[in-house]
């Protein structure tokens, strides 16, 4: 659990998160007859998903605030403009924190077909947030719903830009992957945990492209920005948040994060 921040990146009480328990459902196992179904949210407190499943598949996004959804060893960040798409039957976990304005459309399992087997990133691009949003308008006509229902299914497609963090379970990567996630801010280089585990770096290197499919830099890289997104959506300043994830200075952190993430840390600024 972590500790709730102030604005100039200091630490202040410790809270308890909110945990919700939902049913695990198999895919189609309760009826949805509808195409796309619009929820929206608002968490007053930073709040926990237990493992569930749903009958429909889910697209995952925010209008404002952080959150994360959590399938097996896979971590995914969820953004305004980068959202998730959860195929039916999927068990995964979450949290949003506190103020997240959380979004998520329902496509019914027997109306709609997945865009994928497994999750997989979506961009919330300006015109299927508008579409999305439109869904949610109160006495929209069936005619007008199932033209903007037919245009979502025409836009909606995986992104290959993702926040995840996929994370090894080997004995010889675990150490490594829990130092970085406890503390962002570590520096030890590639070479540095090579020579502390007694391997090659070219052990190391091969391991983490194996458990990964990525390198030892970019997750880092990876895990620095999920990090950095946490703060700054508690209303941390970009160059607190900068040193707390390892950055020797605020514009070098965002460059690093503007080419992992695509965004600037101001977006991600509560306030």
């Amino acid at each position: 659990m972590r500790a709730t921040t102030t604005g100039t990146g200091e630490a202040g009480p410790a809270t308890t998160p909110e945990t919700r328990s939902l049913p695990a459902h198999a895919p189609g196992a309760v009826d949805t007859p509808f195409v796309i179904q619009p929820y929206d949210e608002v968490v007053a407190h930073d709040t926990l998903w237990d493992a569930h499943s749903h009958p429909f598949h889910e697209l995952l996004w925010n209008e404002r605030g952080a959150s994360c959804a959590v399938v097996g060893e896979r971590i995914w960040t969820i953004t305004p403009t980068l959202g998730l798409w959860m195929p039916a039957g999927t068990l995964h976990s979450g949290s949003a924190l506190a103020g997240t304005w959380f979004r998520a459309s329902f496509f019914g399992f027997r109306t709609t077909s997945s865009i994928s087997d497994t999750p997989v990133a979506v961009e919330i691009t300006p015109l299927l947030r508008l579409l999305l949003e439109r869904l949610g308008e109160p006495g929209l006509a069936p005619s007008s719903r199932a033209a903007t229902e037919a245009l979502v299914l025409d836009v909606l497609a995986p992104s290959p830009r993702e926040l995840l963090v996929q994370l090894p379970v080997s004995a010889l990567l675990r150490p490594i992957a829990d130092a970085v996630r406890e503390d962002p801010a570590d520096r030890r280089t590639l070479a540095d945990w090579a020579a502390e585990l007694g391997v090659s770096t070219r052990t190391v290197t091969r391991a983490f492209s194996a458990e990964t499919g990525t390198s030892f830099v970019r997750w880092v890289a990876a895990v620095r920005a999920q990090h950095a997104i946490d703060l700054l959506a508690r209303g941390w300043d970009v160059e607190s948040v900068a040193e707390q994830v390892g950055y020797r200075s605020a514009s070098a952190f965002g460059v690093a994060f503007r080419r992992t993430t695509g965004l600037t840390p101001g977006a991600f600024r509560s306030g």
